[in-house]
């Protein structure tokens, strides 16, 4: 795929509901949301409000009951493989890290590239730039039980770049995180924007986070009820 021009749309989902238990759950209702390229969205809203199930079906991860998500103007329906669409134009970060505890933090990030063509040799140099880059260099041969939380969310969001996405997917990225730490993540995110023109969309229930994105879209009973 091709990269679309920066403002234009990068991603868009048309009227979408996702229930759950034979219909008798509807974790999202007929929600529309256009990111253009190049944007920082985040979605905010109470717990059950349908957040991370809409950041869910934006990358891929779960299938809406009705609608569409288009990606660079394809329908995800339509594509050959959701695996490949995971894998080489989103990244992924969680509130629960997922790192692999028996590899250092230089083999965690280079598991996504394992399935692409780079070299054992450039996988480790990537590694090792992205480890720079969100500050962690001096502790890349060290496993996840070796590291502090941040470490550790600092680590997932190095992995997260490895393939060179098009989109950053974040699911309450600080929300194990003191103060702090979590005040690191912010500014981690804030020059992946600035610095690398990355589009991010986060759902957070920190207002300190959402308020460095250039949108904030208020989401309640499975719908998006505002937008700052």
């Amino acid at each position: 795929m091709s990269s679309s021009p920066v403002g234009e749309s990068l991603l868009r989902a048309e009227n979408v509901s996702k229930h759950y238990h034979d219909g008798r759950v509807e974790a999202l209702v007929d929600v529309s949301l256009e990111v253009s390229r190049g944007q920082y969205v985040a979605v905010m809203g109470p717990s059950g409000s349908g957040k991370s199930t809409l950041l869910n079906i934006l990358g891929a991860l779960d299938r809406p009951t009705r609608g569409e998500v288009y990606f660079q103007g394809q329908a995800l329906s339509a594509m050959k493989s959701l695996d490949r669409y995971r894998a080489e134009q989103i990244g992924f970060v969680f509130q629960s890290f997922h790192l692999l505890p028996t590899l250092t933090a230089m083999q965690n990030v280079q598991v996504p590239m394992f399935e692409t063509r780079l070299s054992a040799a450039q996988r480790l140099q990537r590694a090792a730039e992205l480890l720079d880059w969100v500050g962690l260099g001096h502790r890349a041969d060290h496993v996840p039980a070796e590291l502090s939380v941040g470490e550790r969310q600092r680590v997932a969001i190095a992995r997260a770049l490895a393939n060179g996405p098009k989109l950053l997917l974040a699911d309450e990225p600080t929300g194990n995180l003191d103060t702090k730490t979590a005040a690191g993540i912010f500014d981690l995110f804030a020059r992946l924007h600035a610095e690398r023109g990355m589009t991010i969309v986060l759902v957070t229930h920190d207002p300190h986070l959402a308020a460095r994105a250039q949108r904030i879209v208020q989401m309640q009973d499975g719908r998006i009820v505002g937008e700052a």
